[in-house]
């Protein structure tokens, strides 16, 4: 049974009871990501989450960390484009100790101008290994292909450029934008009790909005083909293709999913099969869907040695003009639906990931289904749902990204 409490200040508390387990995982999900940044904030939303790990006014970063590694626990968190969420997991009955810590970083970091200047150069390296990487580096582009006026297109990470000018005031100025009561969801799930309920109210459930708070707006940006290809001297060959899709407030998401699976989504796929297993051509074969609040992709990657990239572009090509032209197979969907509801089921098996799906949940469509009432609407795809969606997707034209040796 999924709970929701909204606090005196709009924040919500979500809680699932899972009696039988022993441990706690609490996340603060703010509804705040990197697609909300200005151009010149590129990169501060991950920069802040990073920062909140850094020391606050009663405890240092090593703190922090030697805090969690006594009980046992584990801390971390992470951004994408339209959210960021702090998050713990810890034996049951040091769930209000971590989320006391979480509370003193959300709100008592220091951003002291020494860790400032020490994390900005942990984040520059991280920038460097994603582009030293074909394989993120080719997704980031393709991003920058589909979207090349949106901040949807712009990296998670930011540049070099914006990360040299983020300041505890900058920092400070955007989480009094976005960090405001109404847009933060406190997701606990396993052993939890009334007093640690009562404890993340009493932490959470009392701090004021900001006069500077905006309304994150949504830009519902246009999707645009095209083309990117970098030279670089590398092994293989590294192609991404990604097809405007929908988003995931669209009610034929589960449909879109079935569809990813049969097209690449796992080794019995369309492109797996064809690709690796029938022609030998890579070792890495897969396609994926991503779904924003108003837009998404389905996006198709492969790696190959330089000399065999038209030959796997091709097949990937003709893959798709098959299910374009005679859609797809009874048992293709059948199967399809029943991964659908394997790994729905089997991914709900620990603490975190029910935090997670209650967290997301919340923060994007403000209401929780049951198991029975998800696996019922994945039951209801049909072939019509996926039909639709085939002409819909695959009828543009794509944006493509390549990384390799002599591509063109």
């Amino acid at each position: 049974m999924v709970t929701v409490y909204t606090c005196q200040n709009g924040v919500r508390i979500v809680s699932e009871e899972i009696p039988h387990v022993r441990s706690i995982s609490v996340g603060i999900w703010v509804g705040a990501g990197s697609r909300f940044e200005m151009p010149e904030e590129n990169g501060i939303t991950h920069f802040i989450e990073h920062m909140l790990f850094k020391g606050t006014k009663t405890r240092s970063a090593r703190q922090i960390a030697e805090e969690f590694d006594r009980i046992g626990g584990e801390i971390n968190a992470f951004t994408s484009k339209e959210n960021t969420c702090y998050y713990a997991k810890v034996l049951d009955h040091h769930g209000e100790l971590a989320v006391s810590i979480l509370a003193d970083m959300f709100f008592n970091s220091t951003f002291d101008g020494n860790e400032l200047d020490k994390e900005r150069q942990v984040v520059l390296e991280e920038i460097l290994m994603s582009e030293d990487a074909p394989d993120d580096d080719v997704h980031e582009q393709l991003w920058r292909v589909m979207y090349p006026t949106d901040a949807l297109g712009l990296p998670i990470l930011g540049t070099n450029t914006t990360l040299s000018t983020f300041t505890a005031d900058t920092i400070c100025n955007y989480m009094e934008k976005h960090y405001c009561p109404e847009n933060i969801v406190i997701s606990v799930a396993g052993n939890v009790t009334k007093d640690l309920l009562l404890h993340i109210e009493k932490l959470f459930g009392s701090y004021e909005r900001s006069k500077k708070a905006v309304e994150t707006t949504l830009t519902n940006p246009a999707f645009h083909s095209g083309k990117f290809v970098k030279e670089r001297d590398v092994e293989q060959s590294h192609l991404a293709i990604s097809y405007p899709a929908i988003g995931v407030m669209d009610p034929k998401l589960n449909s879109f999913i079935a569809l990813n699976n049969i097209v690449g989504g796992n080794m019995s796929s369309r492109l797996f099969q064809e690709v690796r297993e029938e022609r030998g051509l890579a070792y890495t074969i897969y396609s994926y869907q991503s779904c924003y609040a108003d837009v998404g992709a389905f996006t198709i990657y492969g790696s190959t040695n330089n000399q065999q990239l038209s030959i796997m572009h091709d097949t990937i090509n003709d893959t798709l003009q098959k299910v374009r032209l005679n859609g797809i197979t009874d048992t293709e969907l059948f199967n399809a639906k029943e991964q659908l509801k394997g790994s729905f089921v089997l991914g709900l098996e620990g603490t975190n990931s029910r935090m997670s799906r209650n967290g997301r949940n919340e923060l994007i469509h403000g209401s929780h289904k049951s198991i029975d009432e998800i696996i019922s609407e994945i039951d209801e795809v049909s072939m019509d749902k996926v039909n639709e969606l085939i002409h819909s997707i695959l009828s543009v034209d794509p944006a493509i990204s390549i990384i390799g040796q002599g591509v063109k």
